[in-house]
């Protein structure tokens, strides 16, 4: 399989041979949705706290006597049944964390690769060089690649300039090869990746 390389001007220069490991393996939906449940879930801070009926402050005194009243019998106005009383099986801080194993988060990434491959989804540029950090200069490269729906970007490593003119697009992210996740893909509808950066991408996913 081969893929055009473009410039910054939206020209062909160059074609690539791609891994078929990589880039044209039968994606896997069923690992796709596993990864993707697992990083969300690893999101989680997990922090939501509730008091129950032990942890809330007052009702050490009974609310009324025991009999005479026609009421039901209580002994401490800090029942969940009360209005300022305890929650009742409210959440307590715990870990949503999710381990997945190697394989199966290297199924999910090439299933999404081969995807935006074959779906005509994923653009190689020569190189991503960019004089200035100026939104208006990435604005115009993509607009030269014909990239003109959500996108991400993937360099070879941290890229301030293009980092800095893409944060104030809102269809654009940006992420070093080493940091782009299977959420990102899927948040992503193009792939625009560096030549430098696809490289890498194919020495770590192939097998």
């Amino acid at each position: 399989m081969q893929v055009n390389v473009l410039n910054i001007k939206g020209d062909v220069v160059d074609t690539l041979d791609l891994s078929d490991e990589v880039f044209a393996i039968e994606p896997n939906l069923d690992a796709v949705y596993r990864v993707m449940l697992a990083q969300q879930a690893n999101r989680r801070q997990g922090t939501s706290k509730t008091k129950d009926r032990s942890e809330v402050r007052g009702g050490g005194r009974k609310p009324y006597r025991q009999k005479g009243t026609g009421r039901a019998r209580h002994g401490s106005s800090r029942s969940p049944i009360f209005v300022g009383g305890g929650v009742t099986f409210g959440p307590t801080p715990r870990s949503y964390k999710v381990r997945l194993t190697k394989k199966l988060r290297r199924l999910a990434m090439r299933s999404l690769l081969s995807d935006k491959f074959a779906k005509g989804k994923l653009l190689v540029l020569d190189s991503l060089d960019m004089e200035t950090h100026k939104t208006r200069e990435m604005t115009g490269i993509l607009k030269n690649i014909g990239a003109e729906t959500s996108s991400l970007i993937i360099t070879s490593g941290h890229n301030v300039e293009v980092v800095r003119s893409a944060r104030n697009l809102p269809n654009v992210r940006t992420a070093a090869v080493n940091a782009f996740s299977v959420l990102d893909l899927l948040n992503s509808d193009l792939l625009i990746v560096t030549r430098e950066a696809l490289s890498t991408i194919e020495e770590v996913y192939a097998s």
